[in-house]
């Protein structure tokens, strides 16, 4: 199965010289390694956010989830704006708002203010990967050429979620929190300003149809965007939640319910608008494999995100080694997403079929490798070294391709909204990943402390039953 040609035609920004379209690529890979970047570095920087702002542990964790909360539950929004106005304005806009954003969040010290500036980042966030995606496919539009820009653009938010650690964790340890947020900015502003004008004019044309602005409006389906935003809000903060307030508790249930039912609205409103008005319109799930993509799409991030969230915590809080050396021990699963973000390519030579089952068969391996060998820091070499090179391959070998696949199957005109679909399968997975690792360890913990208290009262009557014993 080869790539099929998605771009908008034999227009002049397909004719852009080598150069230009290297230096656009290099702004687009820099606002994808800024979304990765800015969850990876705070899970350095949260144990001092902790301390600054006396924090609870509940409150340190929305630091992160606000961020991927309102990340997802826009992408489709903003896919839709991509897709009917221009991405070269969602782009400039989504990076130019995380660059204010964060350079305004670095000078906050304050809980409640510091988590909305985080949601609003992850809504600024969410304006730039389908944007992004649309104008990659249309700067690239041969098919190899575009497939290698896809791969790399996937590799750059792996190489960030393990360069974040290390930056985050300098940052924390020699300097301020800060600077997570500021580090941000002075990316961001420069990459904005850049994008201003190496982006080509052109791309509004070929975008910007000539519908009246009226009928554009109605295009973007604001009443089904917005049923599904909520559903995704609500989902997220319930499987978030279930963690820490139970499963079974109303805060978790009541939003949970609700998100399902909202979403089975979501698709009976497509069913009652036309085709070309709605966010997602119901011939979308019948694309060549389009459903088993977007399950499949749901694993790299879960893999990526459980191993990230398991190890930073086993090796600082109960092995303590320093922020410092938990990020180099996290350096194999960078350095493997950047080198398997160059395979591309082999979707003109194999299947993606069989690229995706290979990805998912490495990551099963390096999970039972990590399971063997993950609770001894004698066994960094030899089970969890491998694991990572193995499980970070497999992951990005699945995102890569399971991404090139997926816009294969898509019309060039969906480009924005199908980006917006799959990066938010994998913003499930990683939330469904955070939840499950969350739960597992709330439920082992519990039980290990109801053994241990009853060791201790067996240890304490038998203790009494032998000084009665004695006095006797």
């Amino acid at each position: 199965m080869c790539l099929i040609h998605i771009g908008h035609g034999d227009t002049s920004y397909n004719k852009l010289s080598l150069t230009h379209r290297l230096i656009l690529l290099a702004m687009l890979c820099l606002a994808q390694f800024l979304d990765a970047f800015n969850n990876s570095a705070l899970f350095s920087a949260i144990p001092t956010l902790e301390v600054s702002m006396g924090m609870t542990e509940s409150q340190s964790t929305w630091i992160i989830s606000a961020f991927k909360l309102t990340f997802a539950s826009f992408l489709l929004i903003s896919g839709r704006i991509s897709d009917v106005y221009n991405p070269k304005s969602a782009f400039i806009g989504g990076v130019s708002g995380l660059g204010v954003i964060s350079l305004c969040t670095g000078f906050v010290n304050d809980t409640i203010p510091v988590i909305i500036l985080r949601a609003l980042s992850g809504i600024a966030s969410s304006m730039t990967i389908p944007s992004a995606l649309t104008l990659l496919v249309d700067v690239f539009p041969e098919p190899l050429e575009q497939a290698r820009a896809i791969g790399l653009f996937g590799g750059c938010g792996g190489v960030a979620n393990v360069l974040g650690l290390m930056i985050g964790a300098m940052f924390a340890e020699w300097a301020s929190y800060h600077w997570v947020f500021w580090f941000t900015a002075i990316v961001a502003v420069p990459v904005a300003l850049t994008c201003v004008f190496i982006i080509p004019p052109e791309i509004s044309k070929t975008t910007d149809n000539l519908e009246p602005a009226a009928a554009k409006w109605k295009s973007l389906d604001l009443i089904g965007v917005s049923i599904l935003a909520v559903a995704l809000i609500l989902f997220i903060f319930a499987v978030t939640s279930g963690s820490t307030d139970g499963w079974a508790s109303a805060i978790v249930l009541v939003p949970l319910i609700i998100s399902i039912l909202m979403v089975i609205g979501f698709f009976y409103w497509e069913t009652l608008i036309p085709v070309d008005k709605a966010a997602i319109p119901p011939r979308t799930w019948f694309y060549h494999n389009f459903p088993i993509l977007f399950a499949v799409a749901l694993s790299p991030n879960l893999w990526w995100s459980t191993v990230f969230t398991i190890f930073t915590t086993l090796w600082q809080t109960v092995f303590e080694w320093s922020i410092i050396s938990s990020a180099v021990h996290m350096f194999p699963i960078g350095i493997m997403s950047f080198a398997m973000s160059f395979t591309g390519s082999l979707s003109r030579i194999f299947s993606p079929k069989w690229i995706i089952l290979t990805g998912l068969s490495f990551c099963m391996v390096a999970t039972v490798l990590l399971a063997l060998g993950g609770g001894n820091p004698q066994d960094y070499w030899s089970y969890i070294f491998p694991a990572f090179v193995l499980g970070s391959a497999g992951a990005m070998l699945t995102y890569t391709h399971t991404n090139i696949a997926i816009f294969q199957a898509a019309p060039s005109s969906m480009v924005g909204t199908v980006g917006a679909i799959f990066n938010g399968a994998l913003q499930f997975g990683s939330a469904i990943g955070l939840a499950g690792v969350s739960s597992i360890e709330t439920s082992v913990e519990a039980v290990t402390t109801l053994l241990n208290e009853l060791t201790l009262g067996q240890r304490l009557g038998l203790k009494q039953g032998y000084l009665t014993k004695k006095r006797g």
